[in-house]
């Protein structure tokens, strides 16, 4: 049957690449896709003579009743597919594996790597010379190493390349995100070929293998292929990601970045000499990305949506915020907490300039030197202040003086204690702790957006920015009821409270009364309102960005959809907060990529 190989492929290839695509689509953006088809080329084009050589010189053979017949240099058009479809294959699962990281971190050189960094990639290199060595004695030798020398020749000729322009970049990027697109397609192509060995598909020729089988009539030399071929993809696909992150994390170097990069940009971001990184602002980076997964999974999973610069920005964005709120919530006394939010206001004065004093760079840096612990520094040096108006944070600073009035313990000013009074002031605080930080990430994407919105545009995305804003933070506190009552803080209006006959101090007493419940769906019934008038106005937003900014509100509004729901899907953590199972915000960030983009 001439049609055997053929089949090996509608049966064992094509329909794993469809399950993948079908379940990658809504994530693949256009850069993904570019890095897919391109590490494709170089698959092919790479590949293409050594295989054609092995066919010319007997080493593969396909019996002509296995293959449709058309060939190009000798190779059957079903294995050229193959060198197709198993780079399609390895490279999608890659992405879909690395969505969520954020490549920037895992830049580092020879300075910033420790010792056994260093030996490792020795090591490495000294180990794929060695097997290129090895595989040269094999040729050499010819008869039953011949097969197994070409594969280390040509294979490890190309992971030395690779292993010696991202050899640092590669030991410091997460062992499972490199190993498993590496193990689970070279597993599933062991099993394939043994089968398709074992009929007769393809075959080695005697006297030009070792003779070695894994198992069944898996020969050694095939594992060995589809393991360095698979790795050489892997390697590839991390390989541009390292030239991606150069690009996309050293603004001064590469100003202008196009959505697509050209592979000779690419190239020159490849060959950059790693000791021109600027690693202060690479560890700032990765304290961002740390301060990120440890205080919001739900932002940090939405993250990871977002297209390049515009990421890094959101990503330290989020982290000054974090940083500056916890400096205040972690103070030992009210003065304290006053001291920081003073530093934090001076230290804008300097970056933005004042009535009395120019921007000073120079200055703010100083000032953070001497003002603000070793753990707070990187989220404020590398705020992104360039590309973002003053006003918000000077509003989020006053929103963080409101949250003080709960350390009052004068008994004669008890009733300043509790300082959201009515919805009025529920409102206000809303809009300063979180319409700001609304607005100041759609500022963001105005700005890294190759799309350019009219005014019009802008305006009506800031005002639905500031609305959603305010709907997330009354889920934030109809979820944090009893952890804000932990420390003694009331949210709920004391107007309301009123009216069920409850003040803010019996809420600190027993925040699990029924009564609460109820002040909880009230609360929300606010936030899904004020969802409902901003949603429909993020459609404005460029269409690259449209999508994850969606998915950054859904991700948060699905904990208020699971508060109202009362059937015991929430998971309460260990700081006793509500929060989403992971497999529900998969589904959510899933559906929404499906329908958006």
């Amino acid at each position: 049957m001439a049609y055997e190989y053929a089949i090996v492929h509608l049966k064992y290839t094509i329909p794993q690449a469809a399950l993948l695509t079908f379940i990658s689509r809504p994530l693949l953006t256009k850069l993904d896709l570019y890095k897919t088809y391109t590490l494709i080329l170089v698959a092919f084009f790479s590949t293409l003579p050594w295989d054609s050589y092995l066919v010319r010189h007997g080493i593969w053979t396909y019996p002509p009743d296995a293959i449709a017949g058309p060939r190009l240099f000798s190779v059957p058009v079903e294995e050229l597919f193959f060198f197709i479809i198993q780079t399609y294959i390895t490279s999608i699962l890659y992405i879909l594996l690395n969505k969520p990281i954020l490549h920037a971190q895992y830049l580092t050189n020879k300075n910033d790597s420790p010792t056994e960094a260093r030996w490792a990639k020795i090591l490495g290199q000294a180990l794929l010379i060695e097997c290129i060595a090895a595989g040269a004695f094999l040729v050499k030798r010819g008869e039953d190493g011949t097969y197994l020398g070409l594969i280390l020749i040509w294979a490890c000729s190309f992971a030395l390349l690779t292993w010696s322009l991202s050899g640092y970049f590669i030991i410091k990027f997460p062992l499972f995100n490199i190993a498993a697109p590496i193990i689970i397609p070279t597993v599933y192509l062991w099993i394939v070929d043994e089968m398709a060995l074992g009929r007769g598909t393809w075959a080695i020729e005697s006297g030009t293998k070792l003779g070695w089988c894994l198992w069944g009539s898996l020969e050694l030399e095939e594992a060995v292929f589809f393991l360095a071929t698979n790795a050489l993809i892997v390697f590839g696909m991390v390989a541009m990601d390292r030239g991606l992150a150069v690009l996309y994390t050293f603004p001064d170097l590469f100003p202008q970045v196009p959505d697509t990069p050209p592979l000779s940009l690419l190239a020159k971001a490849a060959l950059l000499d790693p000791t021109r990184y600027d690693m202060k602002r690479v560890k700032g980076i990765r304290e961002a990305v740390t301060t990120l997964r440890r205080k919001s999974r739900s932002f940090y999973l939405a993250s990871s949506t977002f297209p390049g610069r515009l990421r890094i920005d959101l990503v330290l964005l989020y982290s000054f915020c974090r940083v500056a709120d916890d400096l205040i919530d972690e103070s030992n006394t009210v003065g304290q907490a006053v001291t920081w939010i003073t530093r934090l206001s001076e230290y804008l004065d300097l970056v933005y300039g004042s009535d009395a004093k120019s921007p000073s760079t120079h200055n703010a840096s100083a000032f953070v030197e001497r003002n603000f612990p070793m753990s707070a520094r990187s989220a404020l040096a590398f705020l992104p202040v360039n590309l973002l108006p003053r006003s918000p944070f000077s509003e989020l600073l006053e929103g963080f003086r409101m949250d003080l009035a709960f350390s009052r313990t004068d008994p004669k000013k008890r009733d300043d204690r509790f300082p959201i009074k009515d919805e009025k002031d529920l409102a206000l605080y809303a809009h300063r702790v979180a319409s700001t930080v609304g607005e100041l990430c759609v500022r963001l994407v105005f700005h890294h957006s190759e799309t350019k919105l009219s005014s019009e545009k802008q305006s009506a995305l800031v005002d639905a920015a500031r609305t959603m804003g305010q709907a997330l933070q009354y889920v934030n506190i109809a979820r944090d009821i009893s952890v804000d009552a932990a420390i003694g803080r009331v949210y709920l209006p004391s107007s309301w409270l009123k009216e069920e006959n409850m003040t803010p101090e019996d809420i600190l007493k027993d925040p699990g009364r029924p009564k609460v419940g109820r002040f909880k769906q009230r609360l929300l019934d606010v936030a899904f309102k004020e969802y409902g008038q901003s949603r429909e106005t993020m459609n404005l937003l460029p269409y690259e960005v449209r999508a994850p900014m969606v998915i950054a509100v859904e991700s948060y509004m699905e904990i208020g959809r699971v508060l109202r729901e009362k059937r015991g899907t929430a998971i309460p953590t260990q700081r006793g907060r509500v929060t989403v199972p992971l497999w529900r915000r998969l589904w959510v960030a899933w559906k929404t990529l499906s329908t958006e983009r």
